[in-house]
Protein backbone atom coordinates (compact mmCIF):
# COMPACT_ATOMS: atom_id res chain seq x y z
CA UNK A 1 0.00 0.00 0.00
CA UNK A 2 1.26 3.47 -0.87
CA UNK A 3 -0.04 5.74 1.88
CA UNK A 4 -1.02 9.30 1.14
CA UNK A 5 0.85 10.29 4.31
CA UNK A 6 2.24 8.48 7.34
CA UNK A 7 3.24 10.79 10.17
CA UNK A 8 5.05 8.12 12.17
CA UNK A 9 7.26 7.35 9.17
CA UNK A 10 7.59 11.04 8.34
CA UNK A 11 9.04 11.87 11.76
CA UNK A 12 11.14 8.72 12.12
CA UNK A 13 14.33 10.30 10.66
CA UNK A 14 14.10 13.04 13.31
CA UNK A 15 13.29 10.80 16.26
CA UNK A 16 16.63 11.01 18.08
CA UNK A 17 16.81 14.80 17.80
CA UNK A 18 13.13 15.18 18.71
CA UNK A 19 13.63 13.08 21.85
CA UNK A 20 16.65 15.18 22.79
CA UNK A 21 14.62 18.36 22.26
CA UNK A 22 11.83 16.94 24.43
CA UNK A 23 14.33 16.20 27.21
CA UNK A 24 15.81 19.71 27.05
CA UNK A 25 12.39 21.33 27.41
CA UNK A 26 11.37 18.97 30.21
CA UNK A 27 14.58 19.59 32.14
CA UNK A 28 14.30 23.36 31.70
CA UNK A 29 11.04 23.47 33.64
CA UNK A 30 9.87 26.35 31.42
CA UNK A 31 6.98 25.51 29.07
CA UNK A 32 5.39 28.80 27.90
CA UNK A 33 7.14 31.64 26.00
CA UNK A 34 10.68 30.69 26.92
CA UNK A 35 14.02 30.30 25.18
CA UNK A 36 12.90 27.61 22.73
CA UNK A 37 10.13 29.82 21.35
CA UNK A 38 12.52 32.75 21.03
CA UNK A 39 15.08 30.53 19.33
CA UNK A 40 12.62 29.17 16.78
CA UNK A 41 11.20 32.63 16.10
CA UNK A 42 14.70 33.89 15.30
CA UNK A 43 15.52 30.84 13.18
CA UNK A 44 12.33 30.96 11.16
CA UNK A 45 12.55 34.72 10.65
CA UNK A 46 16.08 34.19 9.36
CA UNK A 47 15.00 31.35 7.10
CA UNK A 48 12.29 33.31 5.30
CA UNK A 49 14.24 36.59 5.52
CA UNK A 50 11.66 38.45 7.56
CA UNK A 51 12.60 40.93 10.31
CA UNK A 52 10.09 39.46 12.77
CA UNK A 53 8.42 36.13 13.58
CA UNK A 54 5.93 35.64 16.41
CA UNK A 55 4.95 32.10 17.36
CA UNK A 56 1.24 31.45 17.90
CA UNK A 57 -0.98 28.43 18.54
CA UNK A 58 -2.19 27.72 15.00
CA UNK A 59 -2.39 28.95 11.43
CA UNK A 60 -5.97 30.08 11.98
CA UNK A 61 -4.86 32.20 14.92
CA UNK A 62 -2.02 33.64 12.84
CA UNK A 63 -4.45 35.11 10.29
CA UNK A 64 -6.98 36.14 12.95
CA UNK A 65 -4.43 38.02 15.06
CA UNK A 66 -2.99 39.73 11.99
CA UNK A 67 -6.47 40.97 11.05
CA UNK A 68 -7.26 41.91 14.65
CA UNK A 69 -4.13 44.07 14.82
CA UNK A 70 -5.55 46.44 12.19
CA UNK A 71 -8.44 47.31 14.53
CA UNK A 72 -10.93 47.57 11.68
CA UNK A 73 -14.50 48.57 12.50
CA UNK A 74 -17.05 45.74 12.51
CA UNK A 75 -18.36 44.87 9.07
CA UNK A 76 -15.27 46.06 7.22
CA UNK A 77 -14.82 44.00 4.05
CA UNK A 78 -11.86 41.68 3.52
CA UNK A 79 -11.28 39.95 0.18
CA UNK A 80 -10.37 36.25 0.44
CA UNK A 81 -10.14 33.45 -2.15
CA UNK A 82 -13.26 31.45 -2.95
CA UNK A 83 -10.95 28.44 -3.39
CA UNK A 84 -9.29 27.87 -0.03
CA UNK A 85 -9.51 25.97 3.23
CA UNK A 86 -12.27 27.39 5.39
CA UNK A 87 -9.83 28.63 8.08
CA UNK A 88 -8.97 31.60 5.86
CA UNK A 89 -12.59 32.74 5.90
CA UNK A 90 -13.17 31.85 9.56
CA UNK A 91 -10.41 34.26 10.55
CA UNK A 92 -12.32 37.12 8.92
CA UNK A 93 -15.56 36.16 10.64
CA UNK A 94 -13.88 35.76 14.04
CA UNK A 95 -12.82 39.42 13.79
CA UNK A 96 -16.37 40.59 13.06
CA UNK A 97 -15.46 41.44 9.46
CA UNK A 98 -17.19 40.63 6.18
CA UNK A 99 -15.52 38.21 3.74
CA UNK A 100 -15.77 38.97 0.02
CA UNK A 101 -14.87 35.93 -2.06
CA UNK A 102 -12.74 36.33 -5.18
CA UNK A 103 -12.50 33.53 -7.73
CA UNK A 104 -9.17 31.86 -8.61
CA UNK A 105 -7.39 31.42 -11.92
CA UNK A 106 -8.54 28.07 -13.27
CA UNK A 107 -5.01 27.02 -14.23
CA UNK A 108 -3.13 27.85 -10.99
CA UNK A 109 -6.09 27.58 -8.55
CA UNK A 110 -4.76 30.71 -6.78
CA UNK A 111 -6.70 33.95 -6.34
CA UNK A 112 -7.13 36.05 -9.48
CA UNK A 113 -5.76 39.61 -9.38
CA UNK A 114 -8.53 40.74 -11.71
CA UNK A 115 -11.16 39.18 -9.44
CA UNK A 116 -9.70 40.97 -6.41
CA UNK A 117 -10.11 44.28 -8.20
CA UNK A 118 -13.61 43.39 -9.34
CA UNK A 119 -14.67 42.69 -5.73
CA UNK A 120 -13.48 46.03 -4.37
CA UNK A 121 -15.95 48.41 -2.74
CA UNK A 122 -15.38 51.60 -0.70
CA UNK A 123 -15.66 49.45 2.46
CA UNK A 124 -12.87 47.04 1.45
CA UNK A 125 -9.80 47.51 3.62
CA UNK A 126 -7.75 44.29 3.30
CA UNK A 127 -6.92 41.28 1.15
CA UNK A 128 -5.94 37.81 2.36
CA UNK A 129 -4.23 35.75 -0.33
CA UNK A 130 -3.51 32.03 -0.01
CA UNK A 131 -0.47 30.36 -1.57
CA UNK A 132 -2.51 27.22 -2.13
CA UNK A 133 -0.87 23.79 -2.44
CA UNK A 134 2.55 25.45 -2.04
CA UNK A 135 2.30 27.60 -5.21
CA UNK A 136 2.94 31.34 -4.74
CA UNK A 137 0.32 33.81 -5.89
CA UNK A 138 1.17 36.59 -8.38
CA UNK A 139 2.58 38.79 -5.67
CA UNK A 140 3.97 41.54 -7.91
CA UNK A 141 0.52 42.39 -9.26
CA UNK A 142 -1.19 41.81 -5.91
CA UNK A 143 1.12 44.12 -3.97
CA UNK A 144 0.79 46.76 -6.68
CA UNK A 145 -3.00 46.53 -6.49
CA UNK A 146 -2.97 46.82 -2.70
CA UNK A 147 -0.73 49.90 -2.82
CA UNK A 148 -2.97 51.47 -5.47
CA UNK A 149 -6.11 51.03 -3.35
CA UNK A 150 -4.47 51.45 0.08
CA UNK A 151 -5.35 47.90 1.17
CA UNK A 152 -3.73 45.90 3.95
CA UNK A 153 -2.32 42.59 2.73
CA UNK A 154 -2.02 39.29 4.61
CA UNK A 155 -0.45 36.18 3.08
CA UNK A 156 -1.84 32.83 4.19
CA UNK A 157 1.33 30.73 3.94
CA UNK A 158 -0.05 27.62 5.64
CA UNK A 159 1.03 25.50 2.66
CA UNK A 160 4.00 27.45 1.30
CA UNK A 161 6.96 27.12 3.70
CA UNK A 162 10.02 27.95 1.61
CA UNK A 163 8.14 28.82 -1.58
CA UNK A 164 9.36 31.89 -3.46
CA UNK A 165 8.00 34.27 -6.07
CA UNK A 166 10.72 35.87 -8.20
CA UNK A 167 13.24 34.80 -5.56
CA UNK A 168 11.41 36.32 -2.59
CA UNK A 169 9.95 34.13 0.15
CA UNK A 170 6.21 33.94 0.62
CA UNK A 171 5.29 35.59 3.89
CA UNK A 172 7.47 38.64 3.21
CA UNK A 173 5.41 40.57 0.64
CA UNK A 174 2.45 41.75 2.67
CA UNK A 175 1.88 43.46 6.00
CA UNK A 176 1.80 39.99 7.59
CA UNK A 177 2.57 36.40 6.70
CA UNK A 178 0.52 33.72 8.49
CA UNK A 179 1.98 30.22 8.82
CA UNK A 180 0.60 26.92 10.03
CA UNK A 181 2.86 24.15 11.32
CA UNK A 182 0.15 21.49 11.40
CA UNK A 183 1.87 18.05 11.44
CA UNK A 184 1.34 17.32 7.72
CA UNK A 185 2.88 20.60 6.50
CA UNK A 186 6.28 20.67 4.83
CA UNK A 187 7.46 22.10 8.15
CA UNK A 188 5.21 20.29 10.61
CA UNK A 189 5.13 20.26 14.39
CA UNK A 190 3.95 17.32 16.49
CA UNK A 191 0.72 19.15 17.26
CA UNK A 192 -0.90 22.46 16.40
CA UNK A 193 1.39 25.46 15.94
CA UNK A 194 1.64 28.62 13.87
CA UNK A 195 3.49 31.88 13.38
CA UNK A 196 3.04 35.44 12.16
CA UNK A 197 5.80 37.23 10.22
CA UNK A 198 6.03 40.96 9.60
CA UNK A 199 8.43 43.77 8.75
CA UNK A 200 7.83 46.41 11.45
CA UNK A 201 8.66 46.17 15.15
CA UNK A 202 5.46 48.04 15.99
CA UNK A 203 3.40 45.37 14.21
CA UNK A 204 5.34 42.58 15.89
CA UNK A 205 4.83 44.12 19.33
CA UNK A 206 1.05 44.21 18.81
CA UNK A 207 0.94 40.54 17.75
CA UNK A 208 3.07 39.54 20.76
CA UNK A 209 0.59 41.27 23.04
CA UNK A 210 -2.49 39.90 21.30
CA UNK A 211 -1.28 36.29 21.54
CA UNK A 212 -0.71 36.68 25.29
CA UNK A 213 -3.97 38.11 26.69
CA UNK A 214 -3.04 41.55 25.34
CA UNK A 215 -0.14 41.67 27.77
CA UNK A 216 3.53 42.53 27.44
CA UNK A 217 4.17 42.64 31.18
CA UNK A 218 2.61 39.93 33.33
CA UNK A 219 -0.73 40.94 34.86
CA UNK A 220 -0.77 44.24 32.90
CA UNK A 221 -3.07 44.08 29.86
CA UNK A 222 -2.92 46.76 27.19
CA UNK A 223 -5.15 45.13 24.54
CA UNK A 224 -8.12 42.75 24.30
CA UNK A 225 -6.01 39.71 23.57
CA UNK A 226 -6.33 35.92 23.50
CA UNK A 227 -4.35 32.91 24.61
CA UNK A 228 -2.56 31.82 21.43
CA UNK A 229 1.02 31.01 22.28
CA UNK A 230 3.38 28.64 20.52
CA UNK A 231 4.47 26.36 23.36
CA UNK A 232 8.06 25.51 24.17
CA UNK A 233 7.80 21.85 23.19
CA UNK A 234 6.47 22.48 19.70
CA UNK A 235 9.00 25.27 19.19
CA UNK A 236 11.84 22.91 20.10
CA UNK A 237 10.50 20.28 17.68
CA UNK A 238 10.18 22.86 14.91
CA UNK A 239 13.78 23.99 15.40
CA UNK A 240 14.85 20.39 14.79
CA UNK A 241 12.82 20.03 11.61
CA UNK A 242 13.54 23.50 10.21
CA UNK A 243 17.11 22.38 9.50
CA UNK A 244 15.69 19.82 7.05
CA UNK A 245 13.04 22.00 5.38
CA UNK A 246 15.07 22.68 2.24
CA UNK A 247 15.77 18.97 1.86
CA UNK A 248 12.09 18.15 2.35
CA UNK A 249 11.07 20.73 -0.25
CA UNK A 250 13.70 19.48 -2.69
CA UNK A 251 12.46 15.91 -2.30
CA UNK A 252 8.82 16.88 -2.86
CA UNK A 253 9.76 18.93 -5.92
CA UNK A 254 11.66 15.94 -7.33
CA UNK A 255 8.62 13.70 -6.88
CA UNK A 256 6.33 16.34 -8.39
CA UNK A 257 8.60 16.55 -11.44
CA UNK A 258 8.00 12.86 -12.13
CA UNK A 259 4.26 13.44 -12.11
CA UNK A 260 4.61 16.50 -14.33
CA UNK A 261 6.71 14.66 -16.88
CA UNK A 262 5.02 11.27 -17.03
CA UNK A 263 1.32 11.67 -16.22
CA UNK A 264 -0.89 11.67 -19.30
CA UNK A 265 -2.59 14.87 -20.37
CA UNK A 266 -5.93 13.28 -19.41
CA UNK A 267 -5.13 14.75 -16.00
CA UNK A 268 -5.02 18.52 -15.47
CA UNK A 269 -1.68 18.99 -13.77
CA UNK A 270 -0.45 21.96 -11.68
CA UNK A 271 0.58 24.98 -13.71
CA UNK A 272 4.35 25.51 -13.72
CA UNK A 273 5.72 29.06 -13.89
CA UNK A 274 9.37 30.03 -14.16
CA UNK A 275 9.16 32.79 -11.55
CA UNK A 276 7.44 30.52 -8.98
CA UNK A 277 9.36 28.11 -6.76
CA UNK A 278 6.57 25.72 -5.76
CA UNK A 279 7.11 23.50 -2.72
CA UNK A 280 4.22 21.07 -3.36
CA UNK A 281 2.75 20.73 0.10
CA UNK A 282 0.06 19.14 -2.06
CA UNK A 283 0.44 17.74 -5.57
CA UNK A 284 -3.03 18.00 -7.07
CA UNK A 285 -4.46 16.90 -10.38
CA UNK A 286 -7.96 17.48 -11.71
CA UNK A 287 -10.13 14.99 -13.53
CA UNK A 288 -13.87 14.98 -14.38
CA UNK A 289 -14.21 11.47 -12.91
CA UNK A 290 -12.34 12.31 -9.72
CA UNK A 291 -14.31 9.98 -7.43
CA UNK A 292 -13.98 7.01 -9.78
CA UNK A 293 -10.28 7.74 -10.18
CA UNK A 294 -9.82 7.82 -6.41
CA UNK A 295 -11.68 4.53 -5.99
CA UNK A 296 -9.62 2.96 -8.79
CA UNK A 297 -6.35 4.05 -7.16
CA UNK A 298 -7.42 2.68 -3.79
CA UNK A 299 -8.22 -0.68 -5.39
CA UNK A 300 -4.65 -0.59 -6.67
CA UNK A 301 -3.31 0.10 -3.14
CA UNK A 302 -2.72 3.82 -3.60
CA UNK A 303 -4.25 6.23 -1.09
CA UNK A 304 -5.17 9.79 -2.02
CA UNK A 305 -6.91 12.79 -0.46
CA UNK A 306 -9.26 15.52 -1.64
CA UNK A 307 -8.28 19.10 -0.80
CA UNK A 308 -11.08 20.07 -0.55
CA UNK A 309 -14.41 18.30 -1.24
CA UNK A 310 -16.73 21.23 -0.36
CA UNK A 311 -16.02 24.86 -1.31
CA UNK A 312 -16.29 27.30 1.62
CA UNK A 313 -19.42 29.04 0.35
CA UNK A 314 -21.23 25.66 0.31
CA UNK A 315 -20.36 24.77 3.89
CA UNK A 316 -23.28 24.57 6.31
CA UNK A 317 -21.50 26.98 8.66
CA UNK A 318 -21.50 29.66 5.94
CA UNK A 319 -25.24 29.46 5.23
CA UNK A 320 -26.64 32.96 4.80
CA UNK A 321 -23.24 34.64 5.23
CA UNK A 322 -21.83 34.40 1.72
CA UNK A 323 -23.78 35.35 -1.36
CA UNK A 324 -22.98 34.83 -5.02
CA UNK A 325 -21.94 32.06 -7.35
CA UNK A 326 -18.38 30.78 -7.62
CA UNK A 327 -18.29 28.38 -10.58
CA UNK A 328 -14.50 28.16 -10.95
CA UNK A 329 -14.08 27.26 -7.29
CA UNK A 330 -16.88 24.72 -7.50
CA UNK A 331 -15.34 23.08 -10.55
CA UNK A 332 -11.98 22.79 -8.77
CA UNK A 333 -13.58 21.27 -5.68
CA UNK A 334 -15.50 18.74 -7.78
CA UNK A 335 -12.49 17.57 -9.77
CA UNK A 336 -9.37 17.96 -7.63
CA UNK A 337 -7.42 14.99 -6.25
CA UNK A 338 -4.26 15.06 -4.12
CA UNK A 339 -1.64 12.44 -4.96
CA UNK A 340 1.09 11.02 -2.70
CA UNK A 341 4.02 13.46 -2.56
CA UNK A 342 5.45 13.11 0.95
CA UNK A 343 8.99 13.06 2.29
CA UNK A 344 8.25 9.39 3.05
CA UNK A 345 7.73 8.49 -0.61
CA UNK A 346 10.40 7.19 -2.93
CA UNK A 347 10.72 7.85 -6.63
CA UNK A 348 9.66 4.23 -7.21
CA UNK A 349 6.44 4.94 -5.31
CA UNK A 350 5.66 7.81 -7.65
CA UNK A 351 6.53 5.81 -10.77
CA UNK A 352 4.03 3.21 -9.53
CA UNK A 353 1.32 5.82 -9.04
CA UNK A 354 1.97 7.18 -12.54
CA UNK A 355 1.84 3.69 -14.03
CA UNK A 356 -1.53 2.95 -12.44
CA UNK A 357 -3.03 6.36 -13.22
CA UNK A 358 -2.04 6.25 -16.87
CA UNK A 359 -4.08 3.04 -17.22
CA UNK A 360 -7.24 4.66 -15.87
Amino acid sequence: MIDYENLAALNAPFRKELEEAYSRVLQSGWFILGNHVRQFEQEFAGYIQSPHCIGVASGLDAITLALQSFNFSRGTEVIVPSNTYIATILSVLHCGLKPLLAEPYADSCNISVEEIERCLTPNTKAVVVVHLYGKPCRMDKITELCRKHNLKLIEDCAQSHGATFKGQMTGTFGDFGAFSFYPTKNLGALGDAGAVTCKAEEQAAIIRKLRNYGSEKKYYNDLIGVNSRLDEMQAAFLSVKLKMLDQINHHKRKLAAIYQQLLKDDFIKPKQEEDCFDVFHIYQVRHPQRDKLREYLLKNNIKTEVHYPVPPHRQKAMHGMIKGEYPISEEIHKTVLSLPVSFIHTEDDIYRVVEVMNKF
